[in-house]
């Protein structure tokens, strides 16, 4: 697995009945229709949970900083 970290979205077009995903560093991926909506479904959940992490390392890490101050 490629442990580098994108901040670029993926391509995504429709053609002849196939959804095709043209990622970051050459990644190419075609998908059925279906597998396309679950493949969405998860990336979405994913991203919610990712920014849901972040936001309560960034809390946690302003009340550290607020105890450390008071």
């Amino acid at each position: 697995m490629d442990n580098k970290l994108h901040d670029q979205a993926s391509t995504v077009t429709a053609e002849h009945g196939q959804v095709l995903v043209d990622g970051p560093d050459g990644v190419a991926v075609s998908l059925t229709p279906d597998a396309a909506v679950e493949t969405s479904d998860r990336l979405l959940e994913a991203a919610v949970e990712a920014q849901g992490q972040i936001l309560t390392k960034t809390l946690a890490d302003k009340e550290q900083a607020a105890r450390k101050a008071g």
